[in-house]
């Protein structure tokens, strides 16, 4: 036999002694495929990402087999089995989530109490057909994979099995440095580093892409539920020093305090889009526009889990969820807030209650509104019991008794702050809400419509609308209609519908200005409608309601501006860092919308936009509030003490005197 023959021969022996393992591995090349086409549309690449993104997956895979076929037949199947199982389940939850919201699931949304829980089911049923064609794919090539399995029985290798361990633990160490290096300083551009990518774990859909499924798996179950926290950054204090140290007056204007004294309704309205609110779906809320303060260029953040949660933070507290690292916007209720929106009206002797249909429980709203100094959070499910599910009608809100009794009082000013439900996915007929809402329209032994998604998603908004009037006609019945403000706004774009093709017909889809949505502000003072064309977000809502108010604050205390203040120009900002002025929308640091800007302006902007995203997320993660009220009252000690002792003096000083005088 020649050397060439010889080679061949050593080749197929070793290929057929080995071929197992590979084809051990499919199902989890596989998965790995799989997640790459669903992530596809993501606009995220970096060479420097490649190699890194591959090892990630290979030390996962090798460490799975590693362990697997170096212990006896039957542990190794079990330990092949579970790592399999695990990881299907995560890349089947990757799969429908991401379809569902544009957005990877990680572990921070299964600590949340989400309303959205209820809806699992029909978010899974719902899912793209191409997701259950992968997952049927992976259990196939699995089923055909585990047949593989060597069937003689081994022995455990320990010096193998601490090999494998070892060269995990190496290339693990190593290969983060491979995307090169991490920004020293926090950049406007951090966030398109892979390092830094890597290193904050913000961002699931870069991280995603930098990592591969299973790794992201590992980081994002290790960030969310076992790191450390982390040391105080000194450069991070003394950056927030610098704006709270010398807060300073809001500016007034024409507007200012043509609201002062009266109630205050904040009605925040669940997936109300902006191609929702027109005169014949929604009457009742149309109509009050014509008598209006209406913000035309508003957009409201979409964070992925808790989006309506994060407008419910912002609009309470001026802040956001934070964008640098991993956190729920729920998570804050042991922060300060002593300039939220509640304790400043409470301290002008307003009565402070938040009304909704979940109950305290819910993204822990009933600890977060009494840390934001609510007198009460009340829910309908926590009043009393449902025999069906007519307590998420909208309607409900008003028409309970006891609801209604808290909201119509006159004996002293009020602020309310309403979130409605109605329209919440799923959008049909056949089942559910959309069942009982159409039962109610069209009667419950009619014929139901087979209303398509579209045509159930204006119902349930028609039901929103409905409430509105019912709300309108209960503060003339009780004599607080010319007393009332209203300031009505969407907590998010309606990105519940499975058909997204519906929003491409009426909204701009392409980046984040899909977020614009409704934000109006209602008086009966107001003879007409007036038009504020400027570009805004939740965060502004807050200092604009105080300076309609007439209330004094400090605006470095919030991350808005008011929006009404002449010398704020207007802009939105998003979770990517990019913004956007009412003429460039910023992408990567870049104008990609055509529109022309001066390039200092260009970085003077992308400086800001970073600036406000450092101050939203240090306030918060340093409860920087805590520590101004702290550091404030140690000062007014420190003076009592003072003054206390100045007294003493002066007292021996008149004793020592009037002893004298005596003599």
């Amino acid at each position: 036999m020649d050397e060439k023959t010889g080679k061949l021969t050593r080749i197929k022996k070793f290929a057929g002694r080995y071929l197992y393992v590979l084809i051990l591995a499919f199902p989890f090349i596989a998965i790995d495929i799989f997640m790459r086409l669903i992530g596809s549309e993501i606009n995220y690449f970096q060479w420097k990402m490649v190699v890194p993104n591959l090892l990630f997956n290979a030390m996962w895979i090798g460490l799975v087999l590693g362990l697997a076929l170096n212990v006896n037949r039957t542990f190794g199947k079990v330990i092949y089995l579970i790592f399999f199982i695990f990881y299907f389940i995560m890349f089947f939850a990757n799969g429908i989530y991401y379809y569902y919201t544009g957005l990877f699931f990680n572990f921070n949304l299964i600590t949340m109490a989400s309303e959205g829980s209820s809806y699992i089911w029909d978010t899974v049923t719902g899912a793209k057909p191409v997701v259950y064609v992968m997952a049927v794919s992976v259990i196939i090539v699995a089923a055909v994979s585990l047949r593989m399995f060597p069937k003689e029985k081994v022995k455990a290798r320990p010096k193998r099995i601490l090999i494998v361990l070892g060269v995990f633990i190496l290339l693990h160490i190593v290969t983060p440095f491979l995307m090169g290096y991490a920004n020293k300083e926090l950049e406007w551009d951090t966030w398109r580093n892979p390092h830094n990518i890597y290193d904050s774990f913000s961002d699931v859909n870069k991280s995603m892409k930098v990592c591969g499924l299973y790794e992201f798996v590992f980081r994002d179950f290790y960030i969310t539920f076992l790191k450390p926290e982390e040391k105080e950054n000194e450069d991070d204090l003394t950056f927030l020093e610098g704006i709270y140290s010398n807060p300073s007056e809001a500016a007034k204007n024409e507007y200012t305090g043509i609201f002062e004294g009266k109630n205050v309704i904040f009605l925040q309205l669940e997936g109300i889009d902006s191609w929702l609110l027109n005169s014949e779906d929604m009457p009742n809320l149309h109509g009050l526009m014509s008598k209006s303060m209406i913000f035309s260029n508003h957009y409201s953040y979409y964070n992925g889990g808790g989006s309506t949660f994060n407008s419910e933070l912002a609009v309470n507290t001026g802040f956001i969820t934070p964008v640098s690292y991993t956190q729920n916007a729920y998570t804050f209720n042991k922060n300060k807030f002593d300039h939220s929106l509640a304790n400043i009206f409470k301290n002008m002797g307003y009565s402070v209650n938040a009304f909704h249909m979940n109950t305290r429980e819910y993204y822990s709203r009933g600890i977060n509104y009494d840390n934001w100094g609510y007198d009460h959070y009340y829910g309908l499910l926590d009043e009393k019991k449902y025999n069906d599910l007519s307590y998420e009608l909208d309607r409900e809100l008003i028409l309970n008794e006891s609801f209604y009794n808290r909201m119509f009082r006159k004996d002293e000013p009020f602020l309310h702050y309403i979130i409605t439900y109605t329209p919440h996915t799923p959008f049909t007929t056949a089942k559910g809400m959309g069942k009982l809402l159409a039962q109610t329209i069209y009667g419950e032994d009619a014929e139901l419509p087979d209303l398509s998604e579209e045509e159930s998603a204006r119902m349930y908004a028609g039901e929103t609308d409905y409430m509105v009037g019912l709300l309108m006609e209960a503060l003339k019945e009780n004599e607080l209609y010319e007393n009332t403000v209203i300031v009505a706004y969407a907590d998010h774009y309606l990105y519940t519908l499975n058909d997204k093709t519906i929003l491409d017909k009426y909204k701009d889809t392409e980046n984040n200005l899909i977020n614009k949505t409704p934000f109006f502000i209602w008086s009966s003072d107001f003879e007409r409608a007036t038009y504020i064309e400027k570009v805004n977000s939740q965060i502004d809502i807050l200092p604009t309601v105080l300076n309609l108010f007439g209330i004094e604050y400090a605006p470095e205390y919030y991350m808005g501006r008011d929006i009404i203040d002449k010398s704020y120009k207007g802009y939105v900002f998003f979770s990517d860092y990019s913004w956007y002025d009412g003429n460039a929308y910023v992408e990567g640091g870049e104008v990609s919308n055509g529109a022309v800007m001066d390039a200092k302006a260009l970085e003077e902007m992308n400086t800001l936009i970073n600036d406000l995203v450092r101050k939203n997320d240090m306030t918060l993660k340093y409860d920087y509030f805590r520590r101004i009220y702290k550091s404030t009252e140690k000062a007014t000690k420190d003076e009592a003490l003072t003054v206390e002792g100045e007294d003493e003096t002066s007292l021996d000083s008149m004793e020592e005197t009037d002893g004298e005088a005596v003599e």
